[in-house]
């Protein structure tokens, strides 16, 4: 047994409610069920997060989500889902093996606050912001 509770999940050795497994991914329900039909999706590779992520890796991972979405959706009678990642600490992170969380949504009003800052755009910083993203994205 490692010290990682996903990795332990992927080698059956921690029993989880699997609703997708192929030869990459995993996908089961998250033992917290924020609402109803909380799925994780997991690389069966073991990295920290997105963050260290390799494109191949990334790749196959993402093109499992829209289709396990799609599913918990339909058979949870879901109107709505987020699709949430964190990545590290500070973001929320707590289980350090990359995961997608598919959160069902059912109504406005289920107390899942999810919000963003809205003001009036400089985009003089914005555009300083850009260039300076920009040149890693080249790096």
């Amino acid at each position: 047994m490692t010290d990682c509770i996903f990795c332990n999940i992927i080698a059956g050795e921690i029993p989880s409610c699997k609703v997708y497994e192929d030869q990459e991914v995993l996908a089961f329900l998250d033992i917290s069920q924020t609402t109803p039909g909380h799925t994780l999706v997991i690389p069966k590779e073991h990295v920290r997060n997105i963050l260290d992520m390799s494109e191949s890796t990334a790749s196959v991972l993402f093109s499992r989500v829209p289709k396990i979405a799609r599913a918990v959706q339909k058979a949870m009678d879901a109107p709505a889902m987020n699709i949430i990642n964190n990545n590290e600490p500070i973001a929320g992170q707590t289980v350090f093996h990359a995961h997608v969380h598919l959160v069902p949504r059912y109504s406005e009003n289920d107390g899942i606050n999810i919000t963003y800052s809205v003001h009036e755009p400089d985009f003089n910083i914005l555009g300083k912001m850009a260039e300076q993203i920009a040149q890693e994205v080249r790096a």
